[in-house]
């Protein structure tokens, strides 16, 4: 019994950094290179979960040295936010997160640095969805803003036939 007990006695140390730190880097670099915006909303904001956490344990580690089970709350806290079965920092963004960052300010930001588009490109970008204007500015970056104009005049042609 005295190696099972080592081993749960340790079970944050042992677990730990792959829960915490492994997974979410391989995870990370997946959705990198996945052209989804959906898993990059899941890792970016598990990122910034942690780093607060990280916070939390460097401001606090006076009073958490006194918490024998603090290193075990962390630890299924990060699975929860990790573990693709409950996707815990996708489920904060939506229910918490995105309630006090308005869209709209990101919106008026991305309009106010993007001061090199056309006034009308920068009101398409401001009735898209986040993702779609992720995808639409790399249109534009890639094809150019005269090829983007083409395609929303395009579409407006075709919106007036039907």
């Amino acid at each position: 019994m005295g190696v099972l007990a080592t081993i749960a006695k340790n079970l944050d140390t042992f677990i730990g950094p792959g829960v915490t730190l492994l997974y979410p880097l391989y995870a990370t670099m997946r959705a990198i290179e996945n052209p989804s915006a959906l898993d990059d909303q899941q890792w970016l904001t598990y990122w910034v979960l942690y780093s607060l956490i990280t916070l939390f344990e460097l401001f606090c580690w006076k009073v958490l040295a006194w918490i024998p089970i603090w290193p075990y709350l962390k630890l299924f806290f990060c699975m929860w936010l990790v573990l693709p079965k409950f996707n815990g920092a996708a489920y904060i963004y939506e229910n918490i997160v995105r309630k006090y960052v308005k869209p709209s300010d990101y919106i008026n930001f991305i309009s106010s640095s993007s001061s090199k588009r056309p006034e009308g490109q920068n009101k398409v970008l401001q009735m898209m969805s986040l993702d779609a204007r992720k995808s639409v500015e790399r249109f534009i970056d890639q094809y150019g803003p005269e090829a983007f104009e083409r395609v929303v005049k395009a579409a407006e042609r075709e919106a007036r036939k039907h």
